[in-house]
């Protein structure tokens, strides 16, 4: 389950997920098209700040009994944690810079979780491409990108909230995701989530490991000497804030469902973080504040 979302889900025949709003009806699935300069995930999905979000999105996913066994069963998280998020942070890229790259992408990734399936904690089978939990998987950015906003960047009003969204549904055309199996609003959105949350969400064993400030994780592939020596120091406060800023950013409901313990010091300690990103990062010469495909795609745009 590498190189990229990890889409997994049980399988058709299990019991339907949660009712999204729609109604049944003919097939909705939209023709992806590429995104572009002016959008909200053109702005935001290759800022460095990005890197701050993505666990707790990551976290979200795999706390579906479904989600975390296909990960647990098939994904390389373990043994190679930084090859698998370069992968997964290199699709994502490419799926809103990567123009007609994109649309490639997005059928690739459905080519590589054909064949993943096996059985859930809760002895269901699941397949990856079981279009309910297709859909779960990328719904989860939504909660996350509204909570990195509200923390890291800036919140984000009624109508963005809406062009957000909708850019979301685009997205999900691009990666192979039907309409009809996403909440068509933000509005029908919430109830959806807090149905997924009480019924299916819990605290799976992968959840449990990505949020252990104590997982063993090596220095990363290329590290010099200086660092691969340091290592052993920086890696505990890292793994630190790294856990901490990953359960601040989950949905409050959340965090109480999984019992992940969080106190009105720790939301000060986020919020003071918060500040200190939101205030230096813009600060940042372009080759620091953005990732290298969207640096690439932002000046192709200018030019």
């Amino acid at each position: 389950m590498d190189g990229g979302h990890t889409h997994t889900g049980p399988d058709t025949g299990s019991a339907p997920g949660p009712d999204t709003g729609s109604a049944p009806g003919p097939d909705t699935r939209v023709e992806p098209v590429p995104f572009a300069p002016g959008s909200i995930l053109w702005d935001i999905a290759g800022d460095v700040r990005l890197l701050l979000s993505l666990p707790a999105a990551l976290v979200l996913q795999v706390a579906h009994p479904a989600v975390g066994a296909g990960v647990d069963d098939h994904s390389v998280f373990r043994t190679d944690p930084w090859g698998r998020a370069e992968r997964s942070l290199d699709s994502l890229q490419l799926w809103v810079y990567g123009g007609e790259q994109a649309l490639e992408e997005g059928r690739r990734l459905r080519r590589l979780h054909r064949t993943i399936s096996g059985t859930d904690t809760r002895g269901r089978a699941y397949h990856a491409l079981t279009p309910a939990h297709y859909a779960w998987v990328h719904a989860t950015a939504y909660p996350v990108f509204l909570s990195a906003a509200q923390y890291l960047f800036h919140p984000l009003d009624e109508t963005d909230d809406r062009r957000l969204y909708d850019e979301l549904l685009r997205l999900g055309s691009i990666l192979g995701i039907n309409r009809r199996d996403m909440p068509r609003t933000p509005q029908e959105f919430w109830p959806y989530f807090d149905t997924m949350v009480r019924e299916e969400l819990e605290k799976t064993a992968v959840v449990s490991e990505l949020l252990d400030p104590r997982r063993p994780i090596p220095p990363p592939p290329g590290a010099g000497r200086f660092l691969r020596r340091l290592w052993p120091v920086l890696r505990p406060p890292l793994a630190r804030l790294h856990v901490f800023v990953t359960t601040g950013l989950l949905p409050p409901a959340v965090r109480d469902h999984l019992g992940l313990p969080w106190t009105a010091c720790d939301e000060r300690r986020l919020r003071r973080f918060g500040t200190v990103v939101r205030t230096v990062v813009p600060l940042l010469p372009e080759r620091l504040r953005y990732l290298p495909r969207a640096r690439a795609a932002r000046r192709a745009a200018r030019g």
